[in-house]
């Protein structure tokens, strides 16, 4: 094993030692300001210089609590030791020879192990990407090569991604989509997660619009993610399913943020054993190395040789970060994930309890959400986003998402002491707010 060099620990709660931003990070945001997209989003002045667990250090020396873990991300926690070692060791042997002209052993032990835990019956087949759009752009040509139908069906509130494809399927806030028409046609989106929903689509466009035998597939989250952590309602995922079965279309489940054992299970639609047609997943799958996949039914993955190719999907040295994440998930964080959800919701119910402000939270593992509302009990962005940027300054990370969603996606390594550190920081923030 390759060493580093030797770093005090990061102590376990948040620690700031300088106005917010420090005098570094005025620095490098100016300097980010001058040369980088503004496209970029930053919701505050955040600098990280390097990581540990659910804690990370900005470059002034503040210690923050990360219940983001990168966009649900940093499965393992950050630089978690056994995936740095895994990622040093096959660094020194291998960085790249492209799996999609070579062979290498990682590449096909991934797959393997996907491929095992995938949901399917009767065996599944794997390709690899560099992320979540990337998969669901994939997604999207396999269901229309296999099937040989070109329509497809989404859901509003969805995001699939930014690139050309994946963005046609993405519902969820019009900046995305804006002034870069036209999109991919043969796209549909009805509303997500209710029966309604689908009472609409069977029995109004299926005779009026949309040619059911046209349709390639239905694309879903099982929770969906940037659209406000929004679990759908019994039964939802299991009549797609039988729609699906009726009209011999494909059922895709987009996987991206809620797979990887974030919801307590490996892929969040075991919670509902529904088997889908096709699976697409990145974020924690290498705990912060670039990696997605697509998994699918072996008879349906069977597009020829070069129908679909990349460069860098399955790059060895993702895929031993990939393979010592997953034997990490397995062993313990999942369990993790189930036990500190629980935790986590309970302590935000006080929270919703105590004020009025603050929705029932939803969500499975730790994939949790609950929205901020106004007097009238409607949802209140503007007091979402205050209560982001008060949280960070006191130390503790959060990221918004929905209409006026506040989501924890922490580290699946998080503990119960943090997650009474988190809720101890909201507390103290609503409160202020509401005097």
């Amino acid at each position: 094993m390759l060493s580093l060099p030797i770093k005090r620990p990061l102590p376990r709660v948040p620690q700031l030692v300088t106005a917010l931003p420090g005098p570094r990070a005025k620095d490098i945001i100016e300097r980010d300001r001058a040369v980088t997209s503004p496209s970029y989003t930053r919701d505050y002045p955040l600098v990280v210089a390097r990581g540990e667990g659910c804690m990370v250090e900005d470059v002034d020396g503040n210690v923050f609590l990360d219940m983001t873990a990168g966009i649900a991300v940093t499965a393992t926690g950050h630089a978690h030791p056994e995936v740095v070692q895994a990622i040093q060791e096959q660094a020194a042997k291998l960085v790249h020879m492209s799996g999609t002209d070579f062979y290498y052993e990682p590449m096909v032990e991934l797959a393997e192990k996907l491929a095992s835990r995938a949901p399917f019956p009767n065996g599944a087949r794997v390709f690899f990407s560099n992320s979540g759009a990337e998969s669901n752009e994939g997604a999207i040509k396999l269901a229309r090569y296999y099937t040989g139908r070109s329509l497809i069906v989404a859901f509003l509130g969805a995001f699939h991604g930014r690139t050309y494809g994946a963005m046609s399927l993405t519902g969820s806030k019009v900046v995305q989509r804006a002034n870069f028409g036209p999109l991919l046609p043969g796209v549909t989106h009805i509303p997500y997660g209710t029966h309604a929903s689908l009472d609409y689509l069977e029995k109004q466009l299926f005779s009026t619009m949309i040619p059911p035998k046209e349709v390639a597939a239905i694309i879903v989250e099982p929770i969906q993610g940037e659209g406000g952590y929004i679990v759908p309602e019994d039964g939802f995922l299991q009549r797609i399913r039988e729609i699906c079965d009726r009209y011999g279309i494909l059922m895709v489940v987009d996987e991206v943020q809620s797979g990887m054992g974030r919801t307590g299970r490996l892929f969040a639609i075991e919670h509902w054993g529904v088997m889908p047609d096709i699976i697409t997943t990145a974020k924690g799958i290498a705990s912060g190395l670039p990696l997605g996949a697509i998994l699918s039914r072996s008879e349906i993955m069977t597009w020829q040789p070069g129908a679909h190719a990349t460069t860098f999907g399955g790059n060895p040295v993702a895929c031993a970060a990939a393979l010592t994440t997953l034997r990490l998930l397995e062993s313990s964080l999942m369990a993790n994930a189930t036990q500190m959800g629980e935790l986590l919701q309970a302590l935000l119910r006080r929270l919703s309890q105590q004020f009025s402000q603050v929705s029932t939270p939803r969500g499975k593992g730790l994939m949790v959400a609950v929205d901020l509302l106004d007097d009238e009990g409607q949802f209140d962005s503007q007091l979402r986003d205050r209560v982001v940027q008060e949280a960070f300054l006191r130390g503790l990370l959060l990221l918004g998402c929905g209409k006026a969603a506040i989501r924890f996606c922490p580290p699946l390594v998080i503990d119960s002491d943090q997650i009474q550190t988190s809720f101890q920081i909201l507390l103290e923030v609503l409160a202020e707010i509401q005097s």
